[in-house]
């Protein structure tokens, strides 16, 4: 056999087991008619009958991953395992795929049919094979999404299975491309791209509208999640329902209710036309009940984030879990989380659908956890809580003109998986600070009480705007048991008076823009946030020139939203005010056009932080958690990663802050990056031991994904670090487990 020969047989025994459609037998069987050595033909023709009789009908033949988090019920789970806590010795790489770009990746890519779909930083589409990670295909489209980040794509295939179609968001433009080719299908919407502000009112066709997450599919429907601004004149949240295959809208559901709907009372009257408000949008992603044709939906706050005075009243849909018709957008039941909302608590991730077990009989539940640390439990058709909610008194706000909702829904069980701010003491001030007193003094001027509302004083939050929960989600096993990865982070919250309009009106045209649009994150001393999440600007000129800082103003980059559009004087002047240059004429007209003026704003996002940038509060600062739903009580809580810094100084085990879920397998064990310190843990699901730890080449800020082909099992993270101050990186990494 000469050595070509050799090389085709050796690759035809290796790529046979990932063979599967009737073209690309047929193309095989071809090969093996025209082989001319009929000792190989004969050889081959021997294991193609062999594998398929013995094989074609093996249900773990293949085992892919087709959906974002693994399903339409989002519980990240696989029936998989070859991997076992008996064989981790075993795990090692399996390839890896690098991309020019490099940057942060939310990303839980896809395995189908054989081939693995993810995303780059820019938001380039890439198809690999999936056992090897060799490029097919990358897409077309090379768009520079500054202003976002993707976690995913929704895959969608015709009846005939002849039209697959891969379907993601770049900024506000909603795209389908062939899942075989990377080619954008033209049918679809204008050219491939159908707009995510239709169906809003006019005067919100040029707000800032993007989606993260990807939509969920229903038939012939992408129901899509949406981000719009936090600040005042933000667009509506409106859920919205497009048709797969010519991006028409379909169908749409009013999370501001119009008059006539249900909730409208809930908002001062004729609330939907007021510019001044928008968000209650769905920004985490959502899950589906196939079946009963019913899709999960948590909503966001409303605009403005912290100060409610244009927006009495409950605020439904806001903060709420909705079932929706997936075939109308029809509301079937829902259930408010937080009423009023003044503290950022957007529900953060999509809801988990399972089956628990109580008094021996079965019931289909859905599951939504939360940054407060709380996760609620309903009955799946009807909403009714499977474990009581109370609703519980809180203190009122003395703020002018805010109005806060008397009391706050509570789960009675599970207890919170965070600690609450009104039950720390300065006992559970950080030991590790070398600042611990001026600390402590911080933490004594804060309102800490429970769901204290913001005013002048501030109050100190825990858990943080970010968690408790956050995006990452949860993941569920087929026994009804819960695992969440937390965040153990303060923050602190001072509300500050705004200028009046009419003052506003005499200030320089460079400053009332900032102070209405930027200095919420980058603060009015320009100095940004403690943490550096939010840069200083000051000398912002030293690592952008003007050209890139206009670009980044008009079309926002990561969790910067594109400011309210700017014209060319307007864009001059905010780059002056940055920079520190007076004006020579500071009364130019702005304010006629402008909506983002509310009377009172927070001071920024700042964490409570010791002077080294580590959490003003001792240990744990990241956990993971597992909950039996049956019961409503804990298995396990282990602390999560520890922080690099206090590594270095001997100091072991204090959990960090973590984005990204779990994933988890039919083998008991449970897979989980997400931290700063950049590690890949295993877990035992049943004792919460830690198995393993692999460090990988960046640290993964994304929910890692598993399949099964050509006899082994992969999972997958994609690694990109530069989130909580890591390195940035640019891989895709697959373990499975050796040969040996």
């Amino acid at each position: 056999m000469n050595c070509k020969n050799k090389n085709f047989y050796l690759h035809f025994v290796k790529s046979i087991g990932f063979y599967r459609n009737l073209r690309e037998i047929v193309l095989l069987l071809s090969k093996i008619y025209h082989m001319k050595n009929s000792i190989l033909k004969v050889l081959s023709l021997l294991v193609f009958i062999v594998y398929f009789g013995c094989n074609q009908s093996s249900k773990n033949d293949i085992i892919e991953w087709k959906e974002y988090l693994g399903g339409g019920d989002k519980n990240h789970y696989a029936p998989i395992d070859q991997i076992n806590k008996d064989n981790l010795d075993q795990l090692s790489l399996a390839w890896t795929y690098s991309m020019q770009d490099s940057g942060q990746m939310q990303t839980n890519p896809l395995m189908i049919d054989g081939i693995v779909y993810g995303v780059t930083p820019k938001i380039q589409v890439f198809a690999l094979d999936a056992v090897t990670g060799k490029e097919i295909w990358k897409s077309e489209d090379t768009i520079a999404a500054w202003h976002s980040t993707c976690r995913g794509l929704a895959y969608w295939e015709s009846q005939d299975k002849k039209d697959k179609r891969l379907l993601y968001s770049v900024g506000p433009d909603l795209l389908a491309i062939d899942a075989m080719t990377g080619k954008r299908i033209t049918t679809f919407g204008n050219k491939g791209k159908a707009d995510l502000h239709e169906g809003f009112p006019d005067i919100a066709k040029n707000k800032f509208i993007i989606s993260n997450t990807p939509g969920i599919i229903f038939e012939d429907k992408i129901i899509m999640p949406v981000r719009v601004s936090e600040n005042p004149g933000a667009a509506p949240g409106d859920i919205r329902a497009f048709n797969v295959k010519t991006g028409k809208l379909d169908w749409i559901f009013h999370t501001i209710p119009h008059p006539g709907e249900f909730g409208y009372e809930t908002f001062p009257p004729e609330a939907y036309k007021n510019e001044q408000l928008g968000g209650a949008n769905n920004w985490a992603g959502m899950s589906i009940d196939r079946e009963k044709g019913i899709v999960f939906v948590p909503t966001g706050s409303a605009s403005y984030d912290f100060y409610g005075g244009n927006r009495k009243g409950q605020n439904l849909f806001s903060n709420s879990l909705l079932a929706l018709d997936a075939k109308s957008g029809k509301r079937l039941w829902h259930q408010q989380l937080v009423h009023h909302d003044i503290w950022d608590r957007d529900i953060p991730a999509p809801p988990n659908l399972f089956t628990i077990t109580q008094d021996g009989k079965k019931r289909d539940v859905v599951g939504q956890i939360t940054k407060q640390g709380y996760v609620y439990l309903f009955d799946r058709k009807d909403g009714q809580p499977i474990f009581p909610i109370e609703e519980i008194k809180v203190k009122q706000s003395t703020v002018e003109g805010e109005e806060t909702w008397p009391t706050q829904p509570i789960p009675t069980k599970p207890a919170p998986f965070a600690r609450r701010s009104d039950q720390l003491t300065e006992d559970d001030i950080s030991p590790f600070a070398s600042n611990r007193d001026e600390l402590i003094k911080k933490f004594r001027t804060f309102d800490k009480g429970f769901y204290d509302p913001l005013s002048t004083k501030g109050i100190l939050l825990m858990p943080g705007l970010d968690g408790g929960a956050e995006w990452g989600g949860a993941a569920v096993n087929p026994q009804g048991i819960l695992f969440v990865n937390s965040n153990e982070m303060a923050w602190e919250l001072i509300l500050e008076k705004q200028p009046d309009e009419k003052e506003m009106k005499y200030m320089p045209l460079g400053q009332r823009i900032y102070l209405k649009n930027c200095a919420v994150c980058h603060s009015k001393d320009k100095k940004g946030s403690k943490d550096g999440v939010y840069p200083n600007l000051l000398n912002v000129k030293s690592k952008y020139d003007d050209q890139e800082i206009v670009k980044i103003i008009t079309k926002g980059k990561g969790t910067m939203p594109a400011s309210p559009p700017l014209d060319t004087t307007e864009l001059k002047s905010l780059l002056n005010y940055i920079h520190g240059i007076s004006e020579e004429n500071p009364r130019d007209s702005y304010q006629d056009k402008d909506v983002g003026y509310t009377p009172y704003r927070i001071t920024g996002y700042n964490k409570f932080l010791d002077k080294d940038g580590l959490p003003g509060i001792k240990p744990p600062w990241g956990t993971l958690n597992a909950i039996d739903m049956n019961s409503g009580e804990y298995l396990w809580k282990k602390t999560l990663g520890y922080d690099p810094i206090t590594m270095e100084r001997g100091i072991k085990d204090t959990g960090s802050e973590n984005y990204g879920g779990p994933l988890i397998t039919s083998s008991g064990l449970l897979f989980i990056a997400g931290t700063k310190d950049g590690h890949l843990r295993i877990y035992d699901q049943k004792t919460g031991d830690l198995l393993k730890e692999i460090k990988l080449p960046f640290a993964s800020f994304a929910t890692p994904t598993t399949y099964f082909i050509g006899n082994k099992q992969y999972v997958l993270l994609a690694c990109g670090g530069t989130k909580l101050g890591t390195p940035k990186g640019n891989q895709y990494v697959a373990f499975a487990l050796n040969d040996k």
